[in-house]
């Protein structure tokens, strides 16, 4: 489970729900700090995440001159959804809710997916590039995750098919490591961020994660820039794996040391500067992105 180092926005961050015609999705938008306006970057968080996990990216990004909104998916924390209807979590919807959002921003945004949130975003992307600028890959593989996390999500589908949140909750501190849990049973934050997720959402969307099909040949053939970004460790989808995708996509590989499967809250400093870096590449005036030669 991501752990952000806050569920407090930054100052000049606004909190609330975005419109479009598929509903409101809570946001956490940040507009750009800096004289010249470069753009706006939509950022979509993991399995059991939300858009708190971006929160220590979004300073940076915003002092790059980059406008950056994250966004909880329908049925992710703040964003409504139905708890009890997992066909309103299949990967098309969620795909068009994306697009949805994307709409409301303006413009063709720079997308970010990490993880769950990357599978989404490149669905997106596969529907319909129109509405982006790039797409960054996050700790997100090309298919469906490793079996040891295939049979940790197996276990959660268990627990949700017969307990109740809170229920599944009080399992998943019993299971965590001892340095994952603290002494009182686990954060108030996470807990209650916990509690407000769809169960039908994550009983689909780890069904998502477990047979996603390999779509990287859809991917290039849309010629989109494309960056994969990931810690220096993941057991969620294995660094050379990433690696592999990075070449068959021609993408930026940018790889984060001392991170594991969420550079965003493991190194957030060196992950908006790898994010930074790739999307100034891809300006009209900017020397050719090295990911994708001249």
């Amino acid at each position: 489970m991501s752990r952000p180092p806050t569920f407090i926005p930054p100052p000049g961050t606004r909190s609330y729900p975005l419109a479009t015609p598929r509903g409101e999705f809570a946001v956490l938008d940040t507009p750009s700090t800096a004289p010249a306006q470069k753009g706006t970057v939509l950022l979509l968080p993991g399995f059991t995440g939300s858009k708190e996990d971006f929160i220590a990216l979004l300073p940076a990004i915003a002092a790059a001159g980059y406008r950056a909104v994250a966004v909880d998916g329908r049925g992710q924390y703040e964003s409504a959804g139905p708890r009890d209807d997992q066909s309103a979590y299949a990967q098309a919807e969620l795909a068009q809710d994306v697009l949805a959002q994307a709409a409301a921003l303006g413009g063709r945004v720079h997308l970010v997916g990490h993880s769950l949130g990357g599978q989404i975003a490149r669905a997106a992307v596969l529907l319909d590039p129109a509405p982006f600028a790039s797409l960054t890959l996050m700790a997100s593989g090309p298919a469906q995750i490793s079996a040891s996390q295939q049979e940790r999500v197996k276990l959660l589908q268990d627990a949700l098919a017969v307990l109740d949140m809170a229920q599944v909750w009080e399992a998943i501190q019993a299971l965590e490591p001892p340095e994952e849990t603290d002494t009182d049973g686990g954060d108030p934050a996470l807990r209650a961020r916990w509690l407000r997720h769809s169960p039908a959402q994550l009983t689909a969307t780890g069904r998502l994660l477990m047979t996603e099909p390999d779509r990287v040949d859809e991917l290039v053939a849309l010629g989109l820039r494309t960056h994969v970004l990931s810690g220096e460790r993941d057991d969620t989808w294995p660094v050379p794996l990433l690696d592999e995708m990075a070449g068959r996509l021609s993408a930026r590989r940018s790889v984060i040391e001392g991170a594991e499967h969420s550079p965003n809250t493991d190194r957030p400093e060196a992950t908006a500067a790898a994010l930074i870096s790739f999307w100034d590449s891809l300006a009209p005036d900017a020397a050719p992105d090295p990911g994708h030669g001249s």
